[in-house]
């Protein structure tokens, strides 16, 4: 990940073309560094073409009198002077060996080895990492370089255009480098006094805050190469003066300025941010100090790239950024990983065509394209006849009530007084969570996420569980259900997951009675009328990442819609916030319970993790309880950002990308793994099902469970609950690095913390959908050394 070491300023130097004189700016960069006497170091990953004009022997010649500081290499060289990609396929056409172009995460991890490398030499200096061409060459593998360098995340110089066209290259290259979040410290180019493009560019970058700095061109090249050496040395001296009097010290001052200033920016951050912020569900009083703050100085794929905020680092050597694997994907949100470039040109696209425009009784290309898909191609198909817009799951879950109630108030409108409507309730179970607004929290019971102004409305039941205890798949059955049959165990998870099997067995006539009896005991008693069955199916997140028996959400479905039971049945609602859109494997979880709902709400993952944006699915019948000739009688519900392009833009995009996931062979691998064939509705998981069974059979583990993404583990704990502090504890050590001496697999090879939440007693991880296997089997094996060591509490 990121490479920030106080005694070493590394930047990056892109080019807005090829021929732009890259090699020349940064070989003055080079003799300018050298001459104020500090060590140099000049990478050019990829050289492609003759040696002798390779750009690495370019600064080797012209270093200047203080030459023995500078250290020049080269990682990976081709003698054709074409595009690396071609370069690779060239030499590959002229030897009897087939050659296999390096892929991007070994030429990263090349990089980031020589960097580490330099750093350890414990010597101030400098460092600039040469690329080749312009920002969207290709490297080794044909990814665009752009892409390719950005899990390094080095700051970066851009090499203008000075030539007829430049201007739009130069400020092109920019918004390119820009959109994927690169830090652009300035920008170098030659002062061509015909088409004088600097100064359109100084002027234009002066407004945005960019430091842009033109220089005086080389001489033509001579073809006698003695003259030609004579010719350029003489440039150089007279570019980079002895007596430190010229524009290129300027802008050296200016990088090391932008050094320094990055690195007291993130040393004041943890205080700041004690000192101004509130967080969401982070209690201050045990905040004890500023190391307890994690300051994420970037994001990319699974990983952080977090601060290391103690003002002694291990050694000087030791960079003061280290790669975090983001254990709980953000909050649940990551989905294909950050910084996704296809998300990000999204959003940028969005925002150049929109901006944000009103949605009521209007529509735009983004919000109908997604509401398309959701209903005809994707959770909604078969049974969804709408798409309602808001800000988030929490939101999307109000609009969902809303929608429940009134369907059923129509439905029951002879039966219900005005002070009935007033207090309708919900069916749930005990341990739900559908968000922190207030009719959201008021569809749970009392908990630690309620507040003073909240009011349960319904009943919830206790519901039974699914886990994997001492390597036994148990639906573990509360008492008040069946107290003869506390736990019943299956031969795997699969046979818990056959709901057509299982519901014609007595365990599903015990759910039926039970469901029945107390629905009906609660009609007879009138003491609250039910208005909707409300379910996080198969998964309660934030209740504790309660994996609850399928059957028995079955089962409620069928009971609530029985109409021997009830004259008007209740509508269903599943809240798919965190758990759809393959979070547990599956795009919804409607077919894996074997029914529909009528109304469900997606949000999360739909963005990729990129913006909140939550979308509410609802059946024809929910829709026309609403539908009238009246005002009054409309879902008068929205949000000044309702439909925002942007996130609808992103989402359409994200969709794509998880179509693409769905079939790719990580996923066959896995659901291998678990004896699962691609298609199918049997249960699998992206974790390895013999860790999984392990660690349930650790003394200190109660159970374990897993699907898709999701990996929960219940620790022993007397003072169990979401106050307790035990999992936190257990596992406070794997949140730094571990280093071994091997390459880890963090973009750049360096040895990882794990990032992680807990909830009480209950560890969680989670990845995303495209983790690589031997990061989530790093994982493993930290998790593994870390419980397999610990003794019972």
């Amino acid at each position: 990940m990121s490479h920030l070491y106080r005694q070493l300023r590394i930047h990056q130097i892109f080019g807005a073309n090829t021929d732009v004189g890259k090699t020349i700016i940064t070989a003055a960069l080079v003799r300018a560094s050298a001459l104020k006497n500090n060590n140099v170091f000049y990478l050019k990953p990829i050289s492609t073409g003759a040696p002798l004009d390779a750009d690495d022997q370019h600064v080797k010649r012209y270093a200047g009198p203080h030459h023995h500081l500078v250290d020049a290499h080269c990682l990976f060289r081709y003698g054709d002077p074409v595009s690396p990609h071609l370069a690779v396929q060239m030499a590959s056409d002229k030897s009897d060996i087939k050659l296999t172009p390096a892929s991007d995460a070994t030429f990263v991890n090349a990089i980031a080895e020589y960097i580490r490398r330099c750093a350890q030499t414990r010597q101030s200096g400098h460092m600039y990492v040469e690329t080749a061409g312009g920002v969207h060459s290709p490297t080794l593998s044909g990814t665009t370089q752009l892409d390719s360098y950005r899990p390094l995340f080095l700051p970066t110089v851009l090499v203008g255009d000075s030539k007829l066209g430049g201007i739009s290259s130069t400020i092109s290259s920019y918004e390119s480098l820009l959109l994927r979040g690169y830090i652009v410290d300035a920008i170098l180019l030659f002062r061509d006094q015909y088409y004088r493009n600097y100064e359109y560019l100084l002027s234009y970058f002066a407004e945005r805050g960019v430091h842009v700095t033109s220089l005086e061109p080389p001489p033509p090249r001579l073809d006698n190469a003695t003259e030609d050496i004579a010719s350029t040395e003489s440039y150089y001296a007279k570019l980079i003066p002895r007596n430190f009097d010229s524009e290129i010290f300027c802008t050296l001052r200016h990088l090391d300025e932008c050094h320094s200033s990055r690195i007291e920016e993130l040393d004041s951050m943890p205080r700041r941010a004690l000192d101004t912020i509130w967080w969401p569900f982070v209690q201050h009083g045990l905040v004890q100090s500023e190391q307890d703050v994690t300051v994420i100085d970037s994001a990319y794929a699974d990983f952080f790239s977090v601060y290391n905020s103690s003002s002694k680092p291990p050694s000087p050597s030791s960079s003061l950024l280290a790669p975090q694997l983001d254990g709980s994907a953000s909050w649940w949100t990551q989905a294909v990983g950050h910084a996704h470039p296809s998300l990000g040109l999204a959003a940028a696209n969005a925002v150049g065509r929109y901006g944000h425009v009103i949605f009521p009784q209007a529509t735009h290309l983004p919000a109908l394209k997604l509401a398309e898909r959701l209903l005809h191609e994707g959770p909604g198909r078969g049974w969804a006849s709408r798409a309602f817009f808001s800000d988030n799951g929490s939101t999307g879950m109000e609009v969902a009530l809303k929608m429940a109630i009134r369907s059923f108030s129509v439905t029951a409108m002879d039966e219900l007084t005005p002070r009935d409507k007033k207090t309708l309730g919900i069916v749930g179970l005990k341990g739900s969570y559908h968000g922190d607004t207030i009719g959201a929290m008021d569809a749970t019971e009392e908990g630690v996420y309620t507040c003073e102004w909240h009011q349960s409305k319904g009943f919830w039941f206790e519901p039974p569980t699914v886990s994997i205890k001492r390597g036994n798949f148990t639906v573990s059955v509360p008492p008040a259900i069946a107290s003869s049959m506390s736990a019943v165990k299956f031969d795997d998870l699969h046979a818990i997951y056959d709901i057509k099997k299982r519901l014609g067995s007595p365990l599903a006539a015990t759910y039926r009675n039970h469901v029945r009896n107390v629905l009906q005991a609660l009609d007879r008693h009138g003491e609250q009328k039910l208005a909707a069955l409300v379910l996080e199916p198969i998964v309660m997140g934030a209740g504790g990442m309660i994996f609850v028996d399928p059957l028995f959400q079955r089962i409620m479905v069928d009971t609530v819609r029985d109409s021997s039971l009830f004259s008007n049945p209740l509508p269903v609602i599943f809240d798919e916030v965190f758990v759809g859109l393959y979070r547990l494997g599956f795009e919804s979880l409607g077919p894996v319970l074997g029914v529909d709902p009528d109304i469900s709400v997606y949000a999360k993952i739909l963005t990729g993790g990129v913006l909140p944006l939550a979308v509410t699915l609802a059946s024809e019948r929910v829709f026309q309880a609403f539908n009238s000739q009246s005002k009054v009688d409309a879902l008068l519900h929205g949000h000044s950002y309702t439909a925002h392009a942007v996130g609808c833009q992103v989402a359409n995009t994200t969709l794509d990308l998880l179509e693409q996931l769905s079939q790719h062979d990580s996923w066959s691998a896995a659901r291998e793994k678990w004896v699962c064939e691609p298609g199918s509705e049997k249960i699998w998981s992206f974790w390895d099902p013999n860790f999984v069974h392990s660690i349930s059979s650790l003394d200190i583990v109660d159970e374990t469970m897993t699907l898709g993404t999701v990996l929960a583990i219940k620790f022993k704990d007397n003072s169990a609950g979401y106050a307790s502090h035990s999992a936190q504890a257990l596992l406070r050590s794997i949140k730094t690095s571990a280093c071994d001496g091997s390459l880890s697999s963090a973009p750049g090879g360096a040895p990882f913390g794990i990032h992680y939440r807990t909830l009480g007693n209950v560890a969680y991880f989670m990845t995303s959908l495209n983790t690589p296997r031997d990061t989530i089997e790093e994982v493993e094996n930290r998790l593994w050394r870390v419980l397999s060591r610990t003794p019972v509490m």
